[in-house]
């Protein structure tokens, strides 16, 4: 095998591993909440469910991302590829920054405890 069929099956790999991250988390995600409901803590249980899901969306997208860069620099790199990798990039990156503002209600660069204004403590 050359170098060039090895990365891009370590890219096609890594493309596996996002997305089994994804399903594997909704899923547990999922039997974790319906354990919490079917206990009776219908509190906090759609938070929590959110929150797990988000995290196993954000996993799989940083190895989605991995997996892109792979294969273009090391299998493809060609100006059209790259400027495709960087919009591929720059959705998945637009998408994580909201998902995790969603998920903990700042920014990923705000320190929780010095960017939370004193009414919301």
């Amino acid at each position: 095998m050359d170098n060039e069929s090895i990365m891009d099956s370590v890219g096609k790999a890594m493309d596996a591993a996002g997305v089994l991250a994804i399903v594997i988390g909704a899923i547990v995600a999922t039997l974790l909440a319906a354990v919490a409901l079917l206990r009776g803590r219908k509190g906090t249980t759609y938070d929590t469910y959110r929150q797990r899901l988000g995290r196993s969306i954000l996993l799989g997208l940083e190895l989605l991302v991995a997996a892109d860069i792979i294969r273009t620099v090391a299998v493809t790199p060609t100006f059209e590829s790259l400027g495709v990798l960087a919009l591929i990039v720059l959705i998945r990156t637009f998408l994580s920054f909201t998902l995790e503002l969603e998920m903990t209600g700042r920014w990923p660069w705000q320190n929780p405890e010095t960017d939370v204004p004193a009414e919301g403590r």
